[in-house]
């Protein structure tokens, strides 16, 4: 697949570990879904289409990828010492 315009409701992230990596993320509210798509410079990769009711479940879920073990051990502390 070759180059396409942005769409007029997304944005576009750039990758840290490639050179021209990419991640385009698309609002299509017409057809009810977003795409996520992993581009190489000028070229598509990947695409995922996800449902809009499926989107709040896909950004908890990278919230929770983010969060280190050590994290939710303080977390766990924090809720004990707290109790009392």
């Amino acid at each position: 697949m070759t180059v396409s315009p942005l769409p007029r409701h997304g944005d576009v992230i750039v990758g840290r570990d490639v050179a021209g990596r990419t991640l385009r993320i698309s609002g299509h509210p017409e057809s009810g879904r977003v795409v996520l798509s992993i581009w190489q410079d000028t070229v598509c990769r990947a695409t995922l289409r996800l449902a809009t009711e499926d989107v709040p479940d896909f950004v908890a879920m990278l919230t929770r990828s983010v969060i280190s073990v050590d994290d939710e051990d303080d977390e766990s502390t924090e809720v004990l010492d707290s109790a009392g």
